[in-house]
C-alpha cells in the first residue's frame, strides 16, 4: 500500500499516484490492548469486507492501557516510561498492522490516548517534551514503511499543552521520514483547528461532534473548518456510535443506523473529505472476559454487523461514483433549504464555486419531502435525475433525459426509511447509476 498525501486543492486526501482516498474510518479505540490475533483478524477482515479505508485505534490505550496487559500478558512501557517499550507488547501491534495493511485498511494509529499526555479529566501524564519526542521517534522508526496515519491527540483538550503533541510529532516525522500523514483527535464537540490548526505537522482536521444529543450539528462545524485559512481538509472523526445511549446515560435510548447516517451525510456533504463509523460494544471490545467501560449493551463480536457498519460502504460508492476532487459543498443548491434539527437537508456538487460548471449534484434528506434542486449550476441542457437509498446502495431513476430549466423538484420515494439521496446529472456526461452497485430498482 502506497503512502497518503493531501490534494493539490488542499481538500482531500490521495494517494500517490492522485486517486481518490475517501477516508471511512472504524473507531477500534481498544483494538492492540484488547484483541488477541484471532479475534483482531475477525474484525480487520469483517471491516475489509464492508469498505472501511482507516482503523483508529490507540496504542497506549485509555482503559488502563498502562497497568492491564494485552491479550498476551504484556504492557507496552516498563514502569509507564515512554522511552521503555516492552517489545513483546509491539509485536503484537506489528501484526494487527501487518494484517491491516494486507487487507488494505490504513491504521490511523493513535501514540497514545491523551490521558496520558496531557492533564486534563482525570489525566495521569507521563510524558515529558523529550520523552515524547523519543517515543514519537521510536514509533515512526518502527512503522515507517507501513500504511499508518498518524493521529495525534485523543479525546483530551490541549489548552496551554500544545507543546507535548508537537514534540511528538516532531519525533514521529524525525522517525517516518515525513512519510505519513497527522491529524489531531480532539474532545467531543470540538476540532483539531481550536488547537492546532496553524501547526506545520497538522496535515488535516478532525472533529468529534460526540454522543451528547440526536441529530448534532456537525455540519457547522465542518463549514467552519472548511473556511479556515490555511486550507486543509476536514472530516467527522468521532460522530454518534451506533449503540450508544443518547448523552451517555443508559437509561436513555440508544443511536441507531439511522443517527449514523444523517451525522455522516451532513458532513461529507458539507465538505468532510470522509467521516469516522463507531459503535459503543465495539471500540472497548466488551467481551465476556473484558467488562471494558460502562453502558455496553452487547459484545463487540455480536455488533460487528449492526447496519450502521455495513451502510457506510454506500456512502463511500455514492461519492466515489462522480467526479471527486472537484467537489465543494454548494448549499445555494437546495431551494427553500431547511436548516432547523432534524430537518437539515445538505447538498454538494462538483465545480468551481459561484460558478455554473457542474457535471452533477448530490441533496441529502433526512425527512420525506419534496425536495427542489437549482439545477442551474449544472452546465448541460439536459439531466438524468436519481434517488439513491443509503440503507442498501440502490439506485432508481426518477427522471431520464429531461430538459435543464434551471430547477427540478422530486418527491421522496414512498418506502420503508426516512432518508433519500437525490442525485442529479448532466445528461450529456453519461454517469453510471450512482453507487456503482450494478443495482438499480424500477420501481419502489
Amino acid at each position: 500500500m502506497d503512502k497518503l498525501r493531501v490534494s493539490g486543492n488542499s481538500r482531500f486526501l490521495e494517494h500517490q499516484d492522485g486517486r481518490p482516498f475517501f477516508y471511512l474510518g472504524d473507531t477500534a479505540w481498544e483494538l492492540f490492548h484488547a484483541l488477541n490475533r484471532e479475534e483482531a483478524l475477525l474484525y480487520l477482515r469483517n471491516r475489509a469486507e464492508k469498505g472501511f479505508t482507516a482503523i483508529q485505534a490507540v496504542v497506549l490505550a485509555e482503559l488502563n492501557g498502562l497497568t492491564e496487559p494485552n491479550a498476551y500478558g504484556h504492557l507496552p512501557l516498563e514502569n509507564k516510561d515512554p522511552t521503555r517499550p516492552v517489545e513483546a507488547y509491539f509485536e503484537q501491534v506489528d501484526f494487527i498492522v501487518r494484517q491491516a495493511n494486507q487487507l488494505g485498511l490504513y491504521i490511523a494509529m493513535l501514540p497514545t490516548w491523551g490521558s496520558w499526555a496531557v492533564n486534563a479529566w482525570n489525566a495521569q501524564p507521563i510524558f515529558t517534551l523529550e520523552t515524547a519526542r523519543q517515543y514519537g521517534q521510536f514509533l515512526g522508526r518502527r512503522y515507517c514503511d507501513n500504511a499508518i496515519i498518524w493521529v495525534l491527540g485523543g479525546d483530551r483538550p490541549a489548552d496551554g499543552e500544545v507543546e507535548v503533541w508537537r514534540a511528538m510529532a516532531e519525533g514521529l516525522s524525525a522517525g517516518d521520514g515525513e512519510a505519513h500523514l497527522m491529524t489531531f483527535h480532539p474532545c467531543g464537540g470540538g476540532s483539531s483547528s481550536r488547537w492546532v490548526h496553524n501547526e506545520s505537522w497538522l496535515d488535516f482536521n478532525m472533529i468529534q461532534s460526540g454522543h451528547g444529543r440526536p441529530f448534532q450539528t456537525n455540519w457547522r462545524m465542518i463549514d467552519d473548518d472548511y473556511a479556515r485559512q490555511p486550507i486543509k481538509p476536514t472530516l467527522d472523526g468521532e460522530p454518534c456510535y451506533e449503540n450508544h445511549p443518547v448523552g451517555f446515560n443508559r437509561k436513555n435510548w440508544r443511536f441507531t443506523d439511522y443517527h449514523v447516517r444523517c451525522a455522516s451525510y451532513w458532513s461529507v456533504f458539507h465538505g468532510g473529505c470522509g467521516v469516522t463509523y463507531g459503535c459503543h460494544d465495539i471500540w472497548m471490545m466488551h467481551a465476556p472476559n473484558r467488562q471494558r467501560g460502562s453502558f455496553s449493551f452487547n459484545y463487540w463480536y455480536e455488533s460487528l454487523n449492526l447496519p450502521g457498519a455495513g451502510q457506510m460502504r454506500y456512502l463511500r460508492r455514492l461519492m466515489e461514483s462522480r467526479p471527486y476532487q472537484s467537489r465543494i459543498p454548494d448549499q445555494s443548491v437546495i431551494v427553500g433549504s431547511p436548516s432547523l434539527l432534524p430537518d437539515h437537508m445538505a447538498a454538494t456538487r462538483d465545480g468551481c464555486t459561484g460558478q455554473k460548471d457542474a457535471t452533477y449534484l448530490m441533496v441529502y434528506t433526512p425527512l420525506h419531502r419534496r425536495v427542489t434542486a437549482e439545477t442551474s449550476w449544472i452546465a448541460s441542457e439536459r439531466l438524468n435525475a436519481w434517488w439513491y437509498d443509503p440503507r442498501d446502495g440502490c439506485a432508481f431513476q426518477h427522471a431520464a433525459d429531461v430538459e435543464n430549466t434551471g430547477r427540478l423538484a422530486a418527491d421522496t420515494p414512498d418506502h420503508p426509511g426516512y432518508d433519500w439521496v437525490l442525485v442529479v446529472d448532466g445528461a450529456s456526461c453519461g454517469y453510471p447509476p450512482p453507487g456503482q452497485c450494478g443495482r438499480m430498482r424500477e420501481n419502489l
